[in-house]
């Protein structure tokens, strides 16, 4: 039998690193829209149902709008979505899922959908799951010890596929990959080595926001719809899993790709001015001539002249319109070409600003803040000198 393995979706998530509030909308609606390309995949691919290992929604209290729109695309999705709260969207009092307006919704839009709030077999007619919900956002407790005892799979179906569905850290591995927001810690650790690897068929995993593979039968699906700016490494993110799985068998896994939005990383170095032609070459080959689908963090450092710093600020421009966001870390230091030290400095008939141009290009020199403040007012100086010799 086949399934779908999937996590952290967290819905509702603030973004509040976008000022603009509509292109903020765009990102959270690219994450309902996962959710439909998501029950494509199950569609094509024949599968029975759709696991969700934890943090469906970014929070415990997610807003009636958020709670709407998720129901409403997992209805879409025509087969069984079954999920746990992870530390994001925990189970405790008061949750989400405890909610009358969630049930209501889930109840009206999504009654394909299953919440497991409970450490109990869930049998279904094709396989068994064994999930291991989070009540709190942080234990200490590992919460797949309840399958560390025989009585855990006493009766169960002998010829059905066992399930593990958790949300956590495992031993071997740290599940934390923040952006600014969060960092790991010693809550909601996983030890999957001391499970009965010969009663279980597959670990679904969520918590890692990248795919990866554990071991044999453990996997993390990651989040379908990336969230945040890449940190290096294997992370992997913006994919689900179709899991082909049979009782006593190794499970076939096939990752698919389901990300839309483009989460960039580029980091450029000014050799000199001709290499604005570079970067633009190269933000091109990024971005293309797309708007409103791609983020960018963007780092950029050594030296340009004044004209080359005006030219630098009309793309900076460019890109904060058509990114969804620009992350920037404009380090550039305003290094004014001979010619243009020479068209300040040697104004003839203009013996006070060539003064003054003088006395701002020796102070230039260095990384002190008076040395930018220099800099900073050469090229006020230079604007409005062409200015003038434009008018």
């Amino acid at each position: 039998m086949k399934f779908i393995h999937t996590a952290d979706w967290q819905i509702g998530k603030p973004f509040a690193g976008i000022a603009d509030a509509h292109k903020r909308a765009l990102v959270h609606q690219a994450r309902i829209d996962a959710i439909k390309r998501i029950g494509r995949v199950a569609q094509e691919s024949g599968a029975e149902f759709v696991l969700v290992a934890g943090d469906l929604f970014d929070s415990p209290s997610a807003d009636r709008g958020t709670v709407s729109a998720a129901c409403s695309a997992i209805g879409h999705i025509g087969l069984p979505v079954i999920a746990i709260p992870g530390n994001h969207d925990h189970g405790g009092p008061g949750s989400v899922w405890d909610q009358a307006f969630f049930q209501r919704e889930r109840d009206a839009l999504a009654p394909n959908l299953h919440v497991l709030l409970e450490a109990a077999p869930v049998e279904l007619d094709s396989a068994v799951i064994l999930p291991c919900p989070l009540l709190r956002r942080a234990v200490m407790a590992d919460t797949t010890d309840w399958l560390r005892t025989p009585e855990a799979f006493a009766g169960l179906s002998p010829d059905k596929p066992r399930i593990v569905l958790a949300h956590g850290s495992t031993q071997t591995f740290s599940g934390a990959w923040a952006d600014d927001e969060e960092g790991g810690g010693a809550a909601n650790v996983l030890d999957l080595s001391r499970l009965a690897v010969a009663e279980i068929d597959y670990i679904a995993l969520g918590d890692w926001h990248g795919t990866k593979q554990i071991d044999a039968k453990a996997w993390y699906a990651g989040t379908p719809e990336l969230d945040r700016f890449p940190k290096g490494g294997e992370h992997d993110p913006g994919n689900v899993l179709i899991v082909e799985a049979r009782r006593g068998g190794v499970p076939q896994i096939t990752r698919v790709v389901t990300a839309h939005l483009k989460w960039n990383d580029m980091a450029f170095d000014f050799a000199d001015d001709a290499a604005l032609d570079t970067l633009e070459e190269r933000l091109t080959a990024l971005v293309g001539s797309r708007a409103n689908e791609d983020l960018l963090r963007l780092t950029l450092t050594g030296s340009v002249g004044i004209e080359a710093a005006n030219r630098l600020e009309q793309i900076i421009e460019s890109q904060e319109a058509r990114l969804l966001r620009l992350k920037l870390a404009n380090r550039t230091l305003i290094a004014p070409t001979d010619a243009e030290i020479q068209a300040l400095t040697a104004r003839s008939g203009d013996p006070l600003i060539a003064s003054v141009a003088r006395k701002l290009v020796a102070r230039t020199f260095g990384e002190s803040e008076d040395a930018q403040v220099a800099r900073i007012a050469l090229r006020e100086l230079h604007a409005a000198c062409t200015q003038e010799v434009r008018s």
